[in-house]
């Protein structure tokens, strides 16, 4: 018995890792995902700054 989970538990062992190691690749649809993240973080940013332009236009203090 000992020798069977040696010979059928190596290959899941190298199943798994070759599993793990392909699951870590990107796709193109994660690149897609990470694109419009970066595009909102972006476009956030440029509001708040805007925001923060019409403040100092009109003599607002940011509370």
């Amino acid at each position: 018995m000992l020798i069977l989970r040696r010979f059928f538990g190596i290959p899941v062992v190298i199943g798994v890792l070759l599993l793990a190691l392909t699951g870590c690749e990107k796709g193109p649809a994660q690149k897609a995902g990470e694109d419009i993240d970066d595009a909102v973080d972006e476009a956030g940013e440029a509001m708040e700054k805007a925001g923060d332009d019409i403040r100092e236009a009109v003599g607002a203090d940011r509370n």
